[in-house]
């Protein structure tokens, strides 16, 4: 922690997100955390980052020598999927004070338990960057709209946008774009289904934990299909008899659409979120006539703010490890059971 307070940030990983998300967040920040040691597997991409943030920022290809580093409070994990786990793992050991791991937990439910396990045994708090579930808009709707979760009907995510490169470019100079989809021929049965599974947990999973809070359960998946060059829209119901319609397409359009609608007997939601990389404030969110928001702080920083508190004991999680764990689950789930109805198609 520096002289003023801030609480320092090691990034373990520094590719796209970590570079057009997460650095000019927490730039907006510098009064609570502030990043203190970059790390990266290729030693130019973590010395360039570091140079952005000024001379006191150490990197460096090793995280040995990060989860070493006296300045480090804090670890954010922006590495590839496959080295979540064991990254968050080793930084809980080394007792670092809080974790944000990026989407997904883990691959798996067994590694997402045995993190968890190894997360309580030394009582450092874990969040998962679902930008989505800490926006202000969000949160402040949730507080208003009464036994919704439990009357909803139907819900309905939309999630249009162009390429990420697009907007990465607008929001800072990337070392690096970050790569398209890789080109699949979608009228073959096997390669449908890769692609289904692949952008629901790619795109989709940004907002699985609101969907699971209105369809607790899915029963079956009653249509799957993707979308050319890079998209999934898929329907879905529980047992109850609630319905779930999901659209995601990453194409050329400019015009961005990111919603997410829930219809309950007496009422509905509405919500508007801003793409990723623009900093535009919060969502702006709609239950029957009342609205909330836009607010200054968007879903990004509300978890860098949410974090800091749980690193200093400010605050107890929003969202438990076994929640975290059950979001992951039912990604999972969705995603296979998609891809197989995709694949019939």
């Amino acid at each position: 922690m520096t002289g003023n307070g801030a609480l320092g940030i090691g990034l373990i990983g520094a590719g796209p997100v970590a570079q057009a998300i997460h650095v000019p967040h927490l730039a907006a920040l510098s009064d609570r955390l502030h990043v203190a040691h970059v790390m990266d597997v290729d030693a130019e991409t973590a010395e360039t980052v570091a140079s952005w943030l000024g001379p006191e920022t150490r990197h460096g290809t090793s995280m040995e020598a990060l989860l070493a580093d006296d300045a480090v409070d804090v670890v954010a994990i922006c590495s590839p999927h496959a080295f979540h786990v064991e990254q968050a793992e080793s930084a809980i050991r080394a007792g670092v004070r809080a974790v944000l791991v990026e989407k997904p937990l883990a691959t798996t439910t067994e590694d997402a338990e045995r993190l968890a396990a190894v997360a309580r045994e030394h009582g450092v708090p874990v969040i998962v960057g679902a930008m989505h579930t800490y926006d202000p808009a969000y949160l402040e709707a949730s507080r208003h709209w009464g036994d919704l979760p439990d009357t909803a009907r139907h819900i309905r995510s939309v999630i249009q946008l162009p390429a990420n490169a697009r907007f990465a470019g607008l929001a800072t100079q990337l070392l690096s774009a970050p790569g398209g989809p890789p080109p699949r021929d979608l009228s073959d049965p096997t390669q449908r289904s890769a692609a289904i599974h692949g952008t629901l947990l790619g795109l989709a999973i940004h907002d699985i934990p609101l969907l699971r809070r209105f369809l607790p359960q899915i029963e079956g998946v009653d249509s799957a299909g993707a979308l050319s060059p890079f998209g999934y829209r898929v329907i879905a119901h529980g047992p109850d008899g609630r319905t779930a319609e999901l659209i995601g397409h990453i194409g050329t359009s400019w015009r961005p659409e990111w919603t997410f609608e829930v219809w309950g007997t007496d009422t509905s939601l509405r919500v508007e979120f801003p793409p990723s990389y623009v900093r535009a404030g919060s969502a702006l969110a709609s239950i029957g006539t009342r609205t909330f928001g836009p607010y200054v702080h968007n879903g990004y920083d509300g978890e860098w703010l949410h974090l800091a508190d749980l690193a200093t004991g400010a605050a107890a999680p929003r969202y438990p490890f076994d929640e975290l764990v059950a979001d992951l689950v039912y990604a999972n789930d969705l995603a296979s059971r998609a891809a197989k109805m995709g694949a019939a198609a």
